[in-house]
Parts: structure tokens; sequence; C-alpha cells
């Protein structure tokens, strides 16, 4: 049973998505199944699908926002327009599960700025992460740690949740998929207070995978190699 306090916070849960018909419906319902009670907004910014992502958002009640440029511009533009106190980024896949929200929403509620889902942490877990993106994930994680004297476990996973304050604060700029590795980086340059999370990620529904491992490792280095002093 939620308290008076949770049901005054409003929540943005963001939700960035290209082509994701056979997917968006079910992400939003389950999505206001978890938040029944609570004040709140879902934000759909679609990449122009060509299909009927966005018929079925408008008609689950979704506002639907527009970007074309990649998924970090899209997350960009969807903090930006969220009204919400607490503001949720997750997939449109299905890979993020809902009944996670309530974790998220949590830490920002108990005092954190940034609460980020990680797979490697003890209550964690990947059904979706092949070995040389592991492999990846960890040279990354390493490689933030030692620069920015940071600890975390996970660098390249999107389910995570933001104060309006963090909101405000992480100046973000990257367009593509170096969007989490930014928002990781620029939360310890800020000196926001971070928390992980366990989240469990499940394998895409249906549809094509948006993530391509090599092209996609290169810009999360860059990334990292940009933000360096």
């Amino acid at each position: 049973m939620l308290t008076n306090r949770k049901k005054a916070t409003f929540v943005s849960v963001v939700i960035p998505a290209l082509n994701e018909g056979k997917n968006i419906g079910r992400v939003i319902r389950e999505v206001k199944g978890i938040l029944d009670g609570r004040k709140y907004e879902i934000v759909v910014v679609d990449g122009y699908s060509t299909d009927n992502t966005v018929e079925i958002s408008k008609k689950l009640g979704a506002r639907i926002i527009y970007d074309e440029v990649g998924k970090g511009s899209a997350l960009i533009k969807g903090l930006g327009s969220a009204k919400g106190d607490i503001v949720v980024s997750m997939d449109a896949d299905l890979s993020n599960e809902p009944k996670e929200l309530e974790l998220l929403i949590s830490g920002v509620e108990i005092g954190f700025d940034v609460c980020m889902g990680s797979r490697f942490v003890t209550g964690g877990n990947s059904e979706d992460i092949s070995f040389i993106r592991v492999l990846g994930n960890r040279f990354f994680v390493h490689l933030v740690n030692v620069l920015f004297g940071s600890r975390y476990s996970d660098m390249c996973y999107g389910y995570r949740s933001f104060n309006r304050h963090a909101v405000r604060t992480l100046g973000l700029k990257e367009t593509g998929f170096g969007i989490e590795t930014e928002i990781s980086i620029k939360a310890i340059k800020h000196h926001l207070k971070t928390l992980e999370v366990p989240s469990v990620e499940k394998k895409r529904v249906a549809g094509d995978p948006k993530l391509r491992t090599f092209r996609d490792g290169y810009v999360i280095l860059r990334t990292i190699l940009k933000n360096i002093g």
C-alpha cells in the first residue's frame, strides 16, 4: 500500500522507441499496472517509427514526442520534456522488468539523485547478454572506475531513475549509445548521490535489437575519453 507521500510524488517514465509495435503495448500496460495509485505519466520518444508504435502508445495514454537522431538524443529530449519529480528511463523491448520500477523509484525517494539498475550486483542478472558484451562491459566499468574514482558494477544498462536536480545538472550531450556511460561519468563528476540496485535483463520479446556490439563499443570508449578532465 502506498503512503500519502508516495502518492503525491509525480513519476515520469521515459521510453525511447523505434518500431517497437510488437512490444510497446505490453510495456505500457505493465508500467501502468505497477504505477497504479501514483501520479504518473508515460512519455514515449518515438524515432519516427514506420509500424504502429505511436498508434498503440497513444491509445494506451502515453504522451508522444519525436526524435530522429538516436537513443541518446531521444533520452535527452524525453528527460527534458518529463514533468515528474522522479524520472525513470527504460527500454521499449520488454528487456526491463516493470516490476522493478518501485525499487528504482524508492532509491530516489530515500535521497539518491540517480538510481541505476545493475545486472552484476547480487540479485541482478541478464538473460540477453553475450560473452563478448560481458567482457566489454567489465572493461568499460573498470576503466571508468579507475579514471573517475567510482565503484560501478554496470555501465551500459539504461534502466535508471533520476530526481529533478540530477536531470538539470547532468547536462547530457551524447546522441547515441554512449548516453548511459555519459550519465554514469557525469553523476560522479557532479558529485551526485548514486545507487546501484539489482536488475534482471530479459530477452527482447520481438523485433530486432538496436545495439551493435563493436560499433557501439567504440562509441562508449569515445564517450569515456571525451569526459576525462
